[in-house]
């Protein structure tokens, strides 16, 4: 089977197959192979390997060749000779086909009835003892693509942080059930794509979608034998190639000019494309796990592992961890991203379990990582959105506001606050108030500023808002899991009675609860995010963990009821109102002082009676109502041209006590009056002045006044 053609010794980078319009480099970075072989397979049997060649060359531990006139289509594997020594770290085993990390488009899937570990499962040796047996039937194979598209005046929107709205969203879910998409389009780049998607995104008001993993990912054996999918995809086999599932045409590479495609449709319609990406740990699992790409490539480099070498460090809960600590790894994370912005036009990334690329040394957690600072000194990377989940399950992994600029960050303590303050928990009024004021007491001390907190109160992971006030417990039962997956602890409240209810009173009580939720997160200083869906009342019956459900649970239902197109509206109208508010996008932390010879304070705290708040009133244990007003005049930073900002002033009042409260309103100072704005009470009440004196809020509601200002908007 060895090739009669003519390879020549090619260049080390870039890494990958690369088409230069006459033929392919190949370049693969080993420190341990002794040799490394090209396998080419038939376009028509995928399984049939038809051609092998040996890379020629090593420069410092990147094999390369030069293949004249082999073409973009071209189906490809790797086989890495070298040692198999898995108490030394090393799992070479040149008998399974391997996925080249750098590969840009892949074509099949894997196939767990085939032998891809590298191990055979039943001998009482298990991994120490190496398996011969050929994978390459059972394994996806490399595609050689061509990087043309025409991109024509596509570029990156670069909408300033102040200003954007992240729309959570995955590609499937999102567009499988929407009557406007075209069939053969659903679940796919194309769908999402489509007029009826980015209308929708358009009168909704967001800035940027947030996709779910689209990068290449695996699913898991043990979920196809129980008739179950990887749906959200956080089983990364490969990160520079577009999940293939996701393309409307199945062909060899199909998946990437409609990825592009996409992302040109949606940049043309002003919304950017930030992926969640899984830089923290690849589908290969532990010691135990199938051996796919990186683990026989180089095992050591790429993972993290126990000092007898064996075994995976894994601060995941996944099996491994990539080790970005190691230069090759950091080299790889950084190509890839670059990649996806300069060759495939993203805005940004979402780091899943980022605080794993923080992990140097014996695997402790430092904000100066390699990795941080090849990407904060990177004139690319360093310019797009970079979020992070900053945490992972590791000792000390908790890391919120523990990343260095420009990183922002998941605000998993916004969503707990939020959550435990409208269901009526004692001792949550300082907390709240950092909350919606930008987290101050998380960012400021590193000079970094408010809007390095993502603020939300639901996404992927955890309840829909819909089911956060409809379930006080989690109900995983289709899982398979016995209930036993998914988050125990989600500061949920059912209203009264667990799940679906015909009572009219609950069912009110509960479309107030999500118009307070809803309405506190686009009145918080911060980045909002939420969840495709919750706009509409989105359900999964109670499944906090629907990460295997690739069904009409975890699919947006279109099919609108009024209850659902009120919320609908409300959120519209919530969105909008935020982006005509300069006093909502500070780029500032408050200070709690007049401004600029301000009318008023930037931040001012009330009590119900009409007085500020003092020291002694944030410590008792039943604050549950508490108003606070935002000076418009008092914005401390200029426009791009240094010219003052100013707006109008907002006055929120707050209400998460069960009873009614009245509300004495702060006078609005000379020239003007407040005018209610929203009352999420009675969602139909709006943009009527309120006279002096006293407002009566309704048990758990929330309400906005606004004095109009001089509004110069930056």
């Amino acid at each position: 089977m060895s090739s009669k053609r003519e390879i020549w010794p090619g260049k080390p980078w870039p890494r990958g197959a690369t088409f230069d319009g006459s033929g392919t480099n190949f370049a693969v970075y080993s420190q341990v192979a002794t040799r490394v072989e090209v396998c080419l397979f038939d376009r028509q049997d995928p399984t049939k390997e038809i051609e092998r060649f040996d890379l020629p060359m090593s420069t410092e531990f990147v094999w390369h060749g030069y293949v004249p006139d082999l073409e973009p289509g071209t189906l490809y594997g790797l086989r890495v000779h070298g040692p198999y020594e898995p108490e030394k770290g090393h799992r070479c085993n040149p008998h399974k086909l391997l996925v080249d990390p750098y590969a840009k488009a892949l074509y099949g899937e894997v196939d767990w009835k085939q032998p891809v570990f590298g191990y055979p499962l039943e001998h009482p040796k298990k991994d120490l003892m190496r398996d011969e047996r050929d994978s390459a039937a059972g394994m996806p194979k490399g595609v050689v693509v061509s990087d043309f598209f025409d991109w024509g005046n596509d570029r990156r929107l670069d909408i300033p942080w102040r200003k954007t709205v992240i729309y959570e969203a995955h590609v499937r879910g999102l567009t499988m059930r929407h009557p406007g998409v075209p069939e053969h389009q659903r679940g796919t780049y194309a769908g999402l794509g489509s007029p009826a998607i980015i209308e929708h995104l358009q009168k909704l008001g967001v800035t940027s979608v947030e996709l779910l993993p689209v990068q290449e990912f695996a699913d898991d054996s043990f979920l196809n034998d129980k008739g179950l999918s990887n749906f959200w995809g956080y089983s990364t086999l490969n990160y520079f190639s577009p999940e293939q599932r996701y393309a409307s045409r199945k062909t060899p590479g199909g998946a990437v000019a409609e990825f592009k495609s996409m992302v040109k449709s949606l940049h043309a319609a002003g919304i950017e494309v930030i992926l969640d990406v899984v830089y923290n740990h690849t589908c290969e699992g532990n010691h135990l796990g199938p051996t796919l790409s990186f683990k026989g490539i180089d095992n050591a480099s790429y993972y993290w592992t126990m000092p007898e070498a064996r075994h995976y460090l894994d601060f995941t809960g996944c099996g491994n961890s990539l080790n970005a600590s190691n230069p090759q790894t950091a080299r790889f994370i950084v190509d890839s991203l670059r990649y996806w912005v300069e060759e495939m036009h993203v805005d940004g990334f979402r780091f899943d379990l980022a605080t794993v690329l923080g992990r140097v040394g014996k695997g402790g957690y430092d904000p100066n990582a390699p990795i941080f600072q090849i990407i904060n000194q990177d004139p690319v990377l360093s310019r797009v959105k970079l979020i992070a989940e900053p945490w992972d399950v590791g000792l000390g992994g908790y890391q919120v506001g523990g990343f260095p600029s420009p990183w922002h960050e998941w605000n998993g303590k916004y969503r707990d606050a939020l959550r435990k303050y409208w269901k009526g928990d004692e001792n949550q009024a300082a907390e709240v108030g950092y909350r919606l004021t930008g987290s101050a007491d998380l960012f400021a001390a590193a000079r970094r500023r408010p809007q390095a907190s993502i603020n939300f109160v639901t996404a992927h992971d955890g309840f829909t808002l819909h089911d956060l006030v409809t379930y006080s417990s989690k109900h995983n039962e289709a899982n398979g899991e016995h209930n036993r997956d998914g988050a125990d602890d989600n500061q949920a409240w059912n209203c009264g009675v667990e799940g679906e209810t015909d009572n009219k009173d609950i069912i009110s009580l509960r479309e107030r609860q999500k118009r307070n939720l809803m309405a506190s997160l686009f009145l918080s200083t911060g980045v909002p995010m939420i969840v495709a869906g919750d706009e509409m009342g989105r359900t999964q019956q109670g499944n906090n963990n629907a990460y295997c459900q690739d069904n009409e649970l975890s699919w947006v239902d279109w099919n609108l009821d009024k209850t659902r197109l009120d919320l609908l509206e409300f959120t519209r109208k919530l969105i909008q109102f935020r982006h005509g508010q300069p006093v909502l996008q500070r780029r500032r932390f408050f200070q709690g002082e007049h401004l600029w010879e301000s009318e008023h304070k930037d931040l001012a705290w009330f009590k119900p009676d009409g007085t500020e708040m003092g020291a002694e009133d944030w410590q008792k244990p039943f604050v549950r109502s508490l108003a606070f007003l935002l000076g418009g005049d008092a914005i401390p930073t200029p426009d791009e041209r240094g010219q003052r900002v100013s707006g109008d002033s907002l006055l929120v009042l707050l209400n998460a006590h069960h009873e009614p409260v009245p509300f004495t309103v702060p006078p609005p100072g000379e020239g003007g009056a407040w005018r209610l704005e929203l009352y999420t009470a009675d969602d139909k009440r709006g943009d009527e002045e309120m006279k002096p004196g006293k407002f009566e809020m309704a048990g758990r509601s929330l309400a906005v006044f606004r004095k109009p200002g001089s509004n110069n908007t930056p």
